[in-house]
């Protein structure tokens, strides 16, 4: 059997881990293969080609080839263009990193996903704060619905009924979009801001104007889908998160 070979592909580094002395295993998200598993041979080595490249955050072109789970990078090119995140922005970054590598399955293709992670890690890279926590809530309301995780959002999801403009409604794992008591004890946006949310998900440039939609309802947004993630992920609190909260602790 032919030995398959990717090149130029679009690709940003999720996480690494060693695999020899001098080796390392990467987990690649890539706009037309999905994540990936790649073996960086010798990327250890100070006189590596890849040791200054492999970073995460960092817009790449690779090259790879091999038909096992786990292939071979055969060259890695930093695209260049932004600069690496630092203090809370790069946190946040680990986080969506996080979250790709729990929820997505490999080698399963997910190009809008790809360019909506390559436009939130833009923004964390940038020096406009204010948009770091819509960034991160667009880029879940994307990711979720990417992979088939997010009801629709202009319906009740038991029922199929039409939200109305007023009423609060609220996300809620394994039984959708629900109407919203206020003893329920938990977020809840109205009927006017979910429909608002779905057509900006719709929208020809999603990111940008989910972004836009999620900065007006930040606080009511961020604990849903934090509650739906963490269903999903099946655990109580992400590493990043809890890095993040020990952080804030010292």
């Amino acid at each position: 059997m032919a030995t398959k070979r990717i090149s130029d592909e679009p690709a940003f580094v999720l996480h690494r881990y060693d695999w020899s002395e001098s080796s390392l295993i990467l987990e690649v998200f890539t706009r037309h293969h999905g994540r990936v598993a790649l073996v960086a041979k010798g990327a250890k080595k100070p006189s590596s080609n890849f040791r200054p490249v492999l970073l995460p955050l960092q817009p790449l072109r690779v090259a790879f080839g091999g038909d096992a789970e786990i292939r071979t990078l055969k060259g890695a090119e930093w695209v260049g263009g932004q600069v690496m995140p630092t203090g809370e922005a790069l946190l946040s970054g680990y986080y969506l990193n996080e979250l790709l590598l729990r929820l997505l399955a490999r080698d399963d293709a997910h190009p809008q996903l790809f360019d909506a992670y390559a436009a939130a890690v833009s923004v964390l890279a940038s020096e406009h704060g204010e948009a770091l926590e819509p960034a991160l809530r667009a880029f879940e309301l994307l990711l979720l619905r990417e992979i088939g995780l997010l009801p629709s959002l202009d319906l009740q999801t038991l029922t199929l009924g039409p939200l109305e403009q007023n009423a609060r409604y609220s996300l809620v794992p394994e039984a959708g979009l629900v109407a919203s008591r206020e003893s329920d004890g938990r977020g809840s946006l109205s009927g006017s801001q979910w429909l608002a949310l779905q057509r900006a998900v719709d929208d020809a440039a999603p990111f940008n104007a989910t972004l836009q939609q999620a900065a007006h309802m930040m606080a009511e947004l961020k604990p849903q889908l934090r509650t739906l993630l963490h269903y999903h992920c099946g655990v109580t609190t992400l590493r990043t998160r809890q890095l993040m909260i020990d952080l804030q602790d010292l």
